[in-house]
């Protein structure tokens, strides 16, 4: 298989410095499987200080060193993401949250370190070589992911790869063979160990994923759910119709959900967790099944969540208002009036988007007609929200007068009797009744609701 040139620079460069020098792993995995290969993972018996001045020395820029206690350093090279890695040895601590590992002296041995067969190969570069010892090449062939060796011996090594076993099954649609399976489940409680943003990382990388409806079973299904997100394991137990419970229904929903939306980071996991609060709000009234206020503790959850696997809290704020508020737009009729429309909109703010794509695929009745109803309903919402967006920016509406303005019109030092005068004349600019520009009206109106509010001061 051809290299590009500046992996053949590469090569050519450890030849003369006496180092060995194999493309592994996943690149090599996807060239066999025809995939595209974006970034290039190289392995040698060179050491990280030995290098750093070879790749300076051809021209390697913006080195990244993060990695370097692991044996591994990521650099640009001809303006395309390349690592590089020491052969590995043993592990050390493979209980801790963060395993280290001794360097190797043979590409065999690190081979025999490496997690699974598929990405056990390496290839030796200008010669159209694989070097091969596990079977790694017949596994893809038969689409498995299968453990090197004991499969309980790589997991102990380093438990995150419990979580890459799915990610790798589902994003290449194969299957684990069996051994590995039960060895994942084995080990699952290992995962526990191991540091939120490692788990975080990998979950993320599945959610976003071309399958993350099978990552999201197989997460199940191996037992480590219940040290990621182990709340959604409820929802195999509640039927989202009347009859008592059912099997997987609400759980089932959910997994359409997630299939039915773009892989976006936070409408993917909105998708997941928007239900997860319905276990606990559960009720009968008159026969009639209800999940009251289910998109609240849906948010909570949610919130609870994101901050447990330590995203960011831009991510944590967009993911739980979204959460909170998928019920909303699928509650629309024409009767809404245009106040009410620009209420949604300003509420939904920078989520507004994946709000409404949280919105089309949460209806996934069986009955086609409820279904296109929805859709038709999301559809004419988004078209009034365009047609108010032409006419003025909902984002930016403001009332005509300010904190600033209503202390000086009424002699008053701030305090919480500014919001409730705010809100009001916010309301009037929504419903197109007063103009954010019109101050002289604005004064007048804010009076009289001032002394609405406070008329024991007059």
């Amino acid at each position: 298989m051809n290299f590009p040139t500046y992996i053949h620079t590469l090569k050519s460069a450890f030849d003369s410095a006496g180092y060995e020098l194999y493309a592994v792993g996943g690149c090599v995995r996807d060239r066999l499987l025809d995939r595209p290969v974006n970034e290039y993972d190289l392995t040698t018996n060179a050491h990280p200080d030995q290098m750093k001045p070879l790749l300076e020395k051809v021209g390697a820029h913006s080195l990244y060193l993060l990695g370097e206690k692991f044996g591994t350093i990521g650099l640009i090279f001809n303006g395309r993401p390349v690592e590089i890695t020491t052969y590995r040895g043993e592990w050390y601590e493979p209980d801790s949250r963060k395993p280290t590992v001794r360097f190797g002296d043979s590409l065999e041995d690190d081979l025999a370190r490496r997690d699974f067969t598929i990405n056990a190969v390496a290839e030796e570069i200008g010669a159209d070589r694989l070097i091969d010892p596990f079977g790694g090449s017949a596994d893809l062939h038969r689409r498995l992911v299968r453990a090197v060796g004991v499969p309980d011996d790589r997991f102990r090594d380093d438990p995150l790869r419990l979580l890459r076993a799915a990610r790798f099954a589902s994003t290449l649609g194969f299957e684990i063979e069996p051994a590995t399976f039960e060895a994942i489940r084995r080990c699952a409680s290992r995962l526990d160990g191991i540091s939120r943003e490692r788990v975080r990382d990998e979950t993320t990388k599945m959610l976003v994923g071309p399958a993350p409806a099978r990552a999201t079973t197989l997460l199940v299904e191996l037992g480590l759910m219940e040290y990621i997100v182990p709340e959604l394991l409820e929802l195999r137990t509640v039927s989202s119709s009347g009859g008592g419970p059912q099997h997987k229904d609400v759980f089932a929903h959910t997994l359409r959900v997630v299939s039915g939306v773009p892989p976006g980071l936070v409408v993917r996991w909105a998708a997941l967790l928007h239900d997860v609060g319905k276990p606990s709000t559960l009720g009968y009234k008159d026969g009639d099944l209800h999940f009251n206020g289910h998109e609240k503790v849906s948010e909570a959850i949610s919130r609870r969540t994101l901050k447990r696997l330590h995203y960011d809290r831009p991510t944590v704020s967009a993911v739980s208002k979204v959460v909170g508020m998928h019920t909303h737009a699928n509650a629309y009729h024409d009767a809404w009036t245009d106040g009410a429309v620009r209420r949604f909109v300003r509420d939904a703010g920078d989520e507004l988007q994946a709000l409404l794509e949280l919105s089309r695929a949460d209806v996934t009745s069986y009955y086609t007609r409820k279904v296109k109803a929805a859709a038709r309903r999301i559809d004419e919402l988004e078209a009034r929200i365009q047609q108010l967006d032409a006419e003025a920016a909902i984002a930016s509406l403001r009332p005509p007068l300010d904190g600033d303005d209503l202390m000086s019109l009424f002699d008053r030092p701030p305090g919480p009797w500014i919001r409730p005068i705010k809100d009001y004349l916010l309301d009037l600019v929504i419903e197109g009744e007063l103009s954010p520009g019109d101050t002289e009206h604005g004064e007048q109106l804010a009076r009289e609701k001032y002394e609405q509010l406070f008329p024991a001061e007059e």
